[in-house]
């Protein structure tokens, strides 16, 4: 669930989110928030839906509305797919938040449930055509300010995007990063011998390469506090 809010605290406004999860929540609930942006979680639709109608009914006393785009009540977890396809109905839908599209999926390795993420399509875009747009201005530019300074942009992009599942879109930034350089470096001599045929083998290896960097909290936990590793963490 994702609302675009201002003028008014969050925290009053999801106030019907901490009732319901004191008192009338019969199955778990879990809220997930970042400034104005939330994902609420209900193990039971009806909880969902009942949460819902109060904090439509809450936003109505401040004089705002839920934005009818960006706020949807979805099947979504370990057993949306089953359930889904016992109904005859498709894969289970996506959401979107923090510039990653969320998606129910299954760890190659184990089996079971997970939840796949993929940097936004938009996003993507956006990012890529701002490169593109900074290569152009520094067409002119000499070969190693240009490597050093896409180097900190990829590397950046990384640091919040390499996450698990998310290999092929981080591919495909790096792959377009190298594109839109080898066509601002084309662009800057009519009679340079660039081709993009062999441009990767030549200038890849000045980017950093696609590696996962933010690996799935239990582990970064167990690295963090080995001695604890596989114990309960609850006390």
């Amino acid at each position: 669930m994702k609302i675009t809010l201002n003028q008014v605290r969050l925290d009053d406004l999801t106030h019907p989110s901490r009732k319901l999860t004191k008192k009338q929540a019969r199955g778990d609930v879990i809220i997930v928030r970042y400034a104005d942006d939330a994902v609420l979680g209900f193990e039971q639709r009806a909880e969902a839906g009942r949460f819902l109608e109060e904090l439509r009914e809450r936003l109505g006393k401040f004089g705002l509305e839920l934005h009818p785009e960006k706020t949807r009540l979805i099947e979504f977890g370990r057993f949306a797919a089953e359930r889904r396809k016992q109904r005859g109905e498709g894969k289970p839908e996506t959401f979107n938040f923090l510039g990653f599209t969320h998606i129910c999926g299954t760890n190659y390795q184990t089996g079971h449930f997970t939840v796949r993420r993929k940097t936004m399509g938009k996003r993507l875009a956006a990012k890529l055509k701002e490169i593109r747009a900074q290569l152009q201005r520094r067409m002119h530019a000499g070969l190693p300010q240009t490597s050093e300074w896409l180097q900190q942009v990829v590397r950046g992009y990384f640091q919040y995007t390499a996450v698990p599942g998310n290999w092929e879109r981080l591919k495909a930034f790096r792959r377009e990063v190298l594109y839109h350089w080898y066509q601002a470096l084309k662009r800057r001599s009519q009679r340079t011998r660039l081709r993009w045929s062999t441009f990767p083998q030549r200038f890849g290896a000045l980017l950093p390469p696609v590696q996962i960097l933010q690996p799935y909290p239990n582990l970064r936990f167990d690295a963090k506090h080995y001695s604890i590793r596989g114990k309960n963490r609850v006390r």
